[in-house]
Formats: structure tokens, C-alpha cells, sequence
């Protein structure tokens, strides 16, 4: 079965979050939440969203709404902010209390988003926040970046790619180090077919090119995969690259 995260968008509806020059917490976590989570999908997870839409509901009812999908784990996105603008610049994820699970799933997502250009300012306890008490899986909040730092929203905005695919590379693998995974493969499908000659002509296509590909059966159809990849990280770097030359992917575990 697959491993299910709970994604959630901070704030929503009325509740703007934290604002800034007319920029609003709540629309940088939903864009962030909903591009995440689709990488996420693409590999292989089971993803439920606390919201996809501009509406609102309390912490209490998030949590309860990750409690019953029944998920194994629950990422929140937020952005922090400060009492005076540009006091204050970085990456933080709080966490309820610190252990084993929540540590590695933080600190790879930390480490992951300070390559994407931000500061890392490590991990903190939060017992406070409702949807890290109130939730039964192990939880953990990213406040990604300062909306109040004119440095990190240049960040936020200019690397906003690089940053999503850094978030979904640092929940992969936290995850997999939480539960002792080393072992996982990645690939890219660029083609399903009816037809083995015509996903056979393919492969020959790639691999003229340089590629590593490989023809799976994929019940009545032939899916052409493309790499062997160690991380999603990787996987994303290579999907890049190909749909770059046009062609239609998606990230599988191999």
C-alpha cells in the first residue's frame, strides 16, 4: 500500500494568515500545497489536502480532517512573519515534540530548502499548534521563509520552482530515512502503448540518446520508463529534462 501524506495549506477563507504589501500568507501555502502534492502523487504517494480552494476551516477541524483519511503522515505549509519587516529571514519547521520520525522528515526538508536559497534556521518545538496536538500521525509545520523579508519573498518568487521541488524532494526523502528506506528507485514514463513494437521504438529513440530505458508491462499496455534514479529529487531533475524535449511524464517507483 502506499505511503499517504496529509498536505496542508495553512489559513484559507477569511483567515488571510500573515500579510505583507498586500501579499497573503494564505495564497502562497495554497499554490505551494497544491504543486507539492501533485509531485508527490506523480510519485507514487497517496496524497489527501486539507483544502485546495480559498475556504476556511479551524486547526481543530484540520487535524480532524487529516485524522480521518487515516494518513501516515501530515506536512503543513505556512510562511512566518515578524513584529518589524526584514528583521527576520529563513526556513523553520515546527514540530510538537521532537523525535526520530519528525527530525529526519524536518531536517531533510530544512536542508532541502536551504539549497533552494533560503537560511535554515533548524527545527522547534511547538506543543501549542493544534494541528501538530491534535493530529495522530507524526506531524510537522514548514514556515517557508519570512512574508515580511523583502529577501525571502524574492526567494519565494524567483526560485518558486526550485522550492517546490525541494519541499517535495524533503518530505521523500525524511520519509524514507524515518522509515529506514535506501533501497527506493525512481524512473520517468514518457510513453504507455497498446502495442510493444511501438513502445519497443521508442526505447531504441532513448537510448540513441544516452538514456537508461526500460519497457515495463503495465497490465494490457507497455510503459516506456526512462532511468533508475535514488531520489525524487533526481527523478524531477531528469522529468525536467525530458518533457523540456516534449515529452508527456510522469515520475513512478520503480
Amino acid at each position: 500500500m502506499a505511503v499517504s501524506i496529509v498536505i496542508d495549506a495553512g489559513h484559507g477563507g477569511y483567515d488571510n494568515g500573515a500579510s505583507y504589501q498586500g501579499r497573503k500568507e494564505k495564497d502562497d501555502v495554497l499554490k505551494l500545497a497544491l504543486a507539492v502534492g501533485e509531485k508527490l502523487k506523480n510519485a507514487g504517494y497517496q496524497v489527501f489536502f486539507t483544502r485546495t480552494s480559498d475556504v476556511y476551516d479551524s486547526p481543530y477541524e484540520k487535524a480532524q480532517i487529516a485524522n480521518a483519511s487515516g494518513a501516515d503522515y501530515f506536512v503543513s505549509f505556512h510562511r512566518n512573519s515578524s513584529p518589524n519587516p526584514n528583521t527576520y529571514s529563513g526556513v523553520q519547521t515546527l514540530v510538537y515534540q521532537e523525535n526520530q520520525v519528525v527530525n529526519d522528515i524536518a531536517d531533510s526538508i530544512n536542508e532541502h530548502l536551504s539549497e533552494a536559497g533560503f537560511k535554515n534556521l533548524g527545527i522547534d518545538e511547538r506543543p501549542g499548534l493544534v494541528v501538530l496536538r491534535r493530529t495522530q500521525m507524526p506531524a510537522v509545520l514548514v514556515e517557508v521563509g519570512f512574508i515580511n523579508s523583502d529577501q525571502d519573498n524574492q526567494t519565494f518568487d524567483q526560485n518558486y520552482d526550485q522550492i517546490v521541488d525541494a519541499l517535495a524532494a524533503g518530505i521523500e526523502q525524511g520519509i524514507q530515512e524515518a522509515r529506514g528506506e535506501t533501497e527506493r528507485r525512481f524512473g520517468v514514463q514518457v510513453g504507455l502503448f497498446q502495442y510493444f513494437s511501438n513502445a519497443q521504438y521508442l526505447q531504441q529513440q532513448l537510448e540513441d540518446l544516452g538514456y537508461t530505458v526500460q519497457v515495463k508491462k503495465e497490465g494490457p499496455y507497455y510503459a516506456v520508463i526512462v532511468g533508475q534514479e535514488e531520489s525524487l529529487e533526481d527523478a524531477v531533475q531528469l522529468q525536467t529534462s525530458l518533457r523540456e524535449m516534449g515529452y508527456d511524464t510522469l515520475i513512478v517507483n520503480l
